[in-house]
């Protein structure tokens, strides 16, 4: 776990890395919506093709973009294996009462590739270009319209931004624990599946009791410090749009919107 890295922030000066938050939040979510709709190999490579794009601007080095499909690559495969047993067609190979078909496993490469692709790129446009403080003040201003109708609109922002950015936290401390209750002879990866259920009670009992500890203590320290949410607070570095955040944007919907006309229409 302690490889993991989701949720961190990859420091940089690149062109992606200084493009307003809430552009690459927006864009995000556009990205995520859209390559649910790509089910051809062409629209996917292009799309594919806009990923790579990103990464070289991004300047980020390949191990890390690594590092955050190896959560997915479980989940990956699992879908990989029901498509390519589940979807109807020409017949491959039979493996008793299975059969894996031509149609299933274009299907599942391609479910797998839209999977690997979608947490690549919201990736890139957030969290690891992207500080947590300027992601939930990125959700806030978007969200800033549904402080007409009473919503607490800092609070979930800043929800989301600790959420966020105790991840990796989180991650560590129970890698932590895993290592000292293997130390000790507790026994939770091998055996039958019921074993291993009760030997993860080892491990996350103690990390519920250390995330709870954190809260505690960031209530407290929150409160020693006087915060009171958004009530007469100010910015130290106020989002503005740029030149460059419209120019971003605008190439980033005109690519989305060619990779649907390519999915669609050819």
């Amino acid at each position: 776990m302690n490889s993991l890295t989701l949720g961190n922030y990859y420091p940089g000066n690149s062109l992606l890395h200084k493009i307003d938050p809430r552009i690459k939040l927006s864009l995000s979510l556009v990205f995520m919506i859209g390559i649910f709709f790509l089910d051809k190999p062409l629209s996917l490579g292009v799309y594919a093709l806009g990923i790579l794009v990103l990464i070289l601007i991004s300047r980020i080095d390949a191990l890390t973009i690594l590092k955050q499909v190896r959560p997915v690559i479980f989940f990956s495969i699992f879908a990989f294996i029901i498509n390519i047993f589940s979807v109807p067609g020409d017949v491959l190979a039979r493996l008793g009462p299975l059969q894996i078909t031509r149609e299933g496993l274009i299907t599942g490469f391609l479910m797998m590739s839209r999977l690997i692709l979608l947490v690549i790129g919201s990736s890139l446009l957030m969290t690891l270009t992207t500080t947590s403080l300027l992601l939930a003040d990125s959700i806030e201003s978007l969200l800033s319209p549904l402080k007409v109708v009473k919503v607490p609109v800092h609070d979930i922002a800043m929800m989301i931004s600790i959420a966020l950015r105790f991840i990796p936290t989180l991650a560590d401390e129970a890698d932590k624990i895993m290592k000292a209750q293997s130390a000790r002879g507790a026994n939770y990866d091998t055996g039958k599946f019921f074993d291993r259920i009760k030997g993860m009670v080892t491990i996350l009992i103690p990390l519920f009791v250390s995330a709870i500890k954190r809260a505690e203590d960031l209530a407290v320290a929150m409160e020693s410090r006087c915060y009171r949410g958004d009530m007469e607070r100010t910015k130290y570095k106020p989002l503005k749009l740029q030149t460059r955040d419209i120019v971003f944007l605008i190439v980033a919907l005109l690519f989305m919107t060619g990779v649907l006309l390519i999915q669609f229409l050819l």
